[in-house]
This record gives structure tokens, C-alpha cells and sequence, in this order.
């Protein structure tokens, strides 16, 4: 009986998993197209001032480990859920 309610429990929880799988992605979609723009925009800096903006060096770097956290969670080599559900990563 156990191992039913057990069996049950986990085929609940891969499709909630795969619930937010969906969503990540849909974040990670919409994310890559920021990236694209923070690129352009930087680009377009560095162009005018020969210097990069240093917060947007900042919130690239941010973004890309958002990125790779969402890359980790949907190819299930982590379990812990990216932002909303977990803190921002650091820029740094």
C-alpha cells in the first residue's frame, strides 16, 4: 500500500515539475530576448564612448547565470527552481 501511495506521489510531482518546465522555459525565452537587447544596447555604448556600462556588464552577468540556472532546471541537473522561487543571482 505504501508503495502506491509513494508511486502516486511521484507521478504527481514530475507533472507539477513539468508544469514549471513549462513555465521556465517561457521565462527563458523571454530572458534570451532581454539578453539580446542588453547586448545591443551595450554594443551601441561601447561604440559611442569606447567604454562598456558597467551596470549593464553588471546585469549581463546576472542574467547569464539566470540563464544557466534555468538551463540547469529544465535539463534536470539541479532541483532547486530559479527566480521567482529562489533569490536573483548576483552580478558579481
Amino acid at each position: 500500500m505504501n508503495e502506491d501511495s509513494d508511486t502516486t506521489t511521484n507521478k504527481r510531482n514530475i507533472w507539477l515539475r513539468g508544469l514549471f518546465m513549462l513555465l521556465m522555459a517561457l521565462v527563458y525565452h523571454v530572458t534570451g530576448t532581454v539578453m539580446f537587447i542588453v547586448a545591443f544596447i551595450q554594443f551601441v555604448m561601447v561604440s559611442l564612448s569606447d567604454t562598456p556600462n558597467a551596470r549593464l556588464v553588471s546585469f549581463g552577468r546576472s542574467l547569464g547565470r539566470y540563464l544557466q540556472q534555468i538551463g540547469y532546471f529544465l535539463t534536470f541537473a539541479n532541483e532547486e527552481m530559479p527566480f521567482p522561487f529562489d533569490d536573483w543571482p548576483a552580478g558579481d
